[in-house]
């Protein structure tokens, strides 16, 4: 993979690429800018956005998502992940103890037009094919581990299901992962960073 990046970034992509098992070689000359395949990073790119430029420019074809009980953030990310990926990607989600798709989750989803009201949750042991890219989702407990070959990056989230026993406050940390999500998918999948 070529790309060029500023002085800033040299350091995080080359941390990147070892992690997910690729070679990096820069450009030539004076670099202004952060360029990974299509997306043109801001100076000030955390982490994340770094690693969903570098996944994209990988083009991965399946693309699992996984947290514990695969009932609220996994969940998410696979329907929002779902509205934005080309025709042939094929998109995933799993837990390690899943339960069931949060009510929240569904509700979160479905404000902006998404249904995944007829979503199950999967053990990770289940998914079928060959998985090119495997996202973790959790911050707070342990995440499952994904065995197989595959590109491996990790997003620690909060749990929303595990955000108080107010019910404004659960709803807005079902919203506040779900617009998160979205600001990280749409790097993943559109090449645009907010």
């Amino acid at each position: 993979m070529r790309l060029g990046y500023s002085v800033s970034h040299a350091a995080v992509i080359g941390d990147v690429a070892r992690t997910l098992g690729i070679d990096v070689v820069s450009s030539d000359g004076v670099v202004n800018e952060t360029v990974v395949g299509d997306v043109i990073l801001p100076l000030d790119a955390p982490r994340w956005m770094i690693e969903a430029a570098v996944l994209r420019s990988l083009a991965p074809k399946h693309i699992l998502f996984l947290c514990v009980a695969n009932s609220a953030r996994s969940q998410m990310a696979e329907g929002i992940a779902r509205s934005m990926a080309s025709e042939g990607v094929r998109i995933s989600s799993a837990g390690s103890e899943p339960t069931a798709p949060h009510r929240q989750a569904i509700k979160a989803l479905s404000e902006l037009g998404l249904d995944i009201s007829g979503h199950t949750s999967s053990d990770s042991i289940s998914v079928e094919g060959t998985v090119d890219a495997v996202i973790t989702l959790c911050a707070e407990e342990v995440c499952p581990a994904w065995l197989e070959p595959a590109w491996r990056l990790h997003w620690g989230l909060p749990d929303p299901a595990h955000s108080g026993d107010i019910p404004d406050q659960e709803v807005t940390a079902f919203r506040a992962v779900r617009d998160e999500l979205i600001r990280r998918l749409t790097v993943l999948f559109l090449g645009t960073c907010e």
